[in-house]
């Protein structure tokens, strides 16, 4: 595969996006590591998605979304994630809800697991995009998280459709993952964004 270096300009956003639109997988820079994208709607896009990454079926993949009205039409949003998303949000935090049928089985089962990006890159993509966007860490499953564009590079070149040229990233923990399908929220990972702040909201 002929994998396309861009830089980050509107004519690259553009493109990466008609790529996801096409069952295409991209590589874009967030407010954490790169990511490793492509349509979180889009059954063999996912399939593909994981067989790049050698990530099990099992293994849940987050989505960005560029707002609250998006995810709504993937999750069930109840109140409370409703007022977390409006106070944090965008922001290094992932929410777990219960998903809808747009989202398909192999991205994840029951749940899904979303954010919107404090990433300019990733919010515009995903903006443009009009449908949530996969933001698995872009890795191999079991490897380190990316930060620097030359492994990036050296990684999924000849893998990939496009990588997004975001230079090297700020070593920034993972986000934040709360569960929120429960009575009792349930923080999953504590990231670069301290969970207790989501747990008092009622």
């Amino acid at each position: 595969m002929k994998t396309k270096i861009l830089p980050i300009n509107e004519n690259s956003i553009k493109e990466t996006v008609n790529a996801l639109k096409n069952g295409g997988i991209c590589v874009y820079p967030t407010e954490t590591c790169y990511g490793l994208g492509c349509d979180a709607t889009n059954e063999k896009a996912i399939k593909k998605l994981r067989k790049i990454k050698k990530m099990n079926d099992e293994k849940k993949i987050s989505i960005i979304v560029s707002s609250l009205e998006m995810i709504k039409k993937y999750g069930r949003v109840t109140k409370r994630v409703e007022k977390i998303v409006n106070l944090f949000m965008p922001a290094p935090l992932t929410l777990v809800i219960r998903k809808k049928k747009s989202i398909p089985d192999i991205l994840n089962k029951d749940e899904i697991a979303f954010r919107i990006p404090n990433n300019l890159v990733a919010l515009r993509l995903v903006k443009e995009f009009e449908k949530p966007i996969t933001t698995t860490s872009a890795n191999i499953t079991t490897k380190p998280s990316i930060y620097t564009f030359d492994k990036i590079r050296k990684v999924f070149e000849g893998k990939v459709d496009i990588i997004l040229d975001g230079g090297d990233l700020p070593l920034e923990p993972p986000s934040t993952i709360v569960d929120m399908t429960k009575r009792k929220a349930e923080i999953i990972r504590e990231g670069s964004m301290k969970a207790t702040l989501i747990l008092k909201i009622k």
